[in-house]
């Protein structure tokens, strides 16, 4: 059995001050897809293990400028035991990138991911067993396109909660894909295949914060494309039912079908504060994902949705034209620059504070043309997302 990987430094907590009370503390939630990913296996910690990497290091600086409390990265490759974490961390951020200060992170997560790992079954029906296609999420290795949460705050390890072999069918009403060319509904996958296929592409992981005198539990997750697929709409269809699982577990009464990766079952508690974060392939109004998809979460009774914001996506949006013109949503939202004629640029990054939460304020990097930091709009194709909250 895989078991998260969790590497924290050990924090001992002191008592409140017996006379006057202290001030709430706040906390600067981000999340970036930082295309951290490499072509092969090992190829990532090689890149992170010396200074040098050009675009580790614009990566690392888009995190200086922007200073985030507790930090997702999606789409770095995941190394058992930390190793590219602790390099990333040592080489890259504990350095100064362009004059930007160095920033430290003593506490990290990270756990194995669904990519690349063999479902033994030919999911996409090419007539061959194998390759990332036929994986429980697609890669071409075990943990291509992971996940790293770095935070300030100290993490509970002993209550973090993963959940990466829930199975799709266990979903009350999954949108399983249908094969079209039958009468049968939703059997583009066989039972047998069912029987093992999991839901993350990735993974869900529910990480306790330690900020202040309470825990803020960090939701992370990175559920795949609504693209690369046929009629069946397999994609889509899971793109969908991966952004509903936290909109399940975050409201009341409906997520007692979850459980995690130690037989835990039940969601969050009603009492809990949460940040849900992550880059989730949906934009509420345009692009290719399934009607409505995104908006189960943000319209989840206790999700805050703050509608982060940047001039520069407006620009970029208007320069580059193409599919962007024909975009019904509001431009200054975007989060991704994609490609011009399909989809263009969309709201797919998200971080959504729970309602208890106070938000001081947020925001989208996005430089605009002109200004000193527009060199950093290639280090990704995501940009980062940021939300600052008081937790009271």
């Amino acid at each position: 059995m895989c078991l998260p990987i969790l590497f924290a430094a050990v924090l001992t907590l002191t008592a409140a001050p017996a006379v006057g009370a202290k001030p709430a503390p706040d906390a600067r939630f981000a999340t970036f897809n930082a295309s951290l990913n490499r072509g092969t296996e090992g190829e990532l910690l090689a890149d992170l293990s010396a200074p040098g990497d050009g675009q580790a290091a614009a990566i690392a600086e888009v995190i200086q400028r922007n200073r985030p409390d507790v930090l997702l990265l999606n789409e770095f490759d995941y190394v058992p035991g930390g190793a590219a974490a602790d390099a990333f961390r040592r080489n890259y951020l504990a350095r100064p990138q362009n004059g930007a200060r160095p920033i430290d992170y003593p506490y990290a997560f990270t756990a194995p991911v669904n990519t690349g790992v063999p479902t033994g079954f030919d999911l996409d029906r090419n007539g061959t067993v194998g390759g990332g296609n036929d994986a429980h999420g697609f890669g071409l290795f075990e943990g291509q396109y992971g996940m790293l949460v770095l935070s300030k705050y100290p993490i509970d390890t002993a209550k973090v909660r993963t959940f990466q072999r829930f199975r799709w069918r266990d979903m009350p009403g999954a949108l399983l894909p249908d094969d079209p060319a039958t009468p049968a509904p939703r059997d583009w996958y066989p039972p047998e295949a069912l029987d093992v296929l999991r839901l993350s592409s990735k993974s869900h992981w529910d990480v306790p914060i330690r900020i202040g005198r309470r825990d803020v539990h960090l939701l992370a997750a990175h559920p795949t494309p609504p693209t690369f697929d046929g009629p069946e709409d397999r994609n889509g269809t899971r793109n969908h039912d991966e952004i509903r699982f936290w909109a399940d577990y975050v409201t009341p009464g409906r997520g007692g079908y979850i459980y995690d990766d130690t037989g835990r079952r039940g969601g969050l508690g009603a009492g809990e504060r949460f940040v849900i974060a992550g880059d989730y392939n949906s934009d509420p109004v345009d692009g290719d994902s399934v009607p409505g998809a995104i908006d189960r979460l943000l319209r989840a009774p206790r999700v805050h949705d703050t509608r982060p914001a940047s001039m520069g996506a407006a620009v970029a949006a208007r320069q580059q034209g193409g599919a962007n013109a024909e975009h019904r949503g509001d431009s200054r939202l975007d989060t991704a620059d994609f490609n011009d004629a399909a989809p263009g640029n969309l709201r797919v990054d998200y971080v959504l504070p729970s309602r208890g939460l106070v938000v001081r304020g947020d925001g989208v990097f996005w430089p605009v043309p002109g200004t000193p930091m527009v060199r950093l709009n290639d280090a990704s194709d995501h940009h980062l997302v940021r939300v600052d909250v008081l937790v009271p």
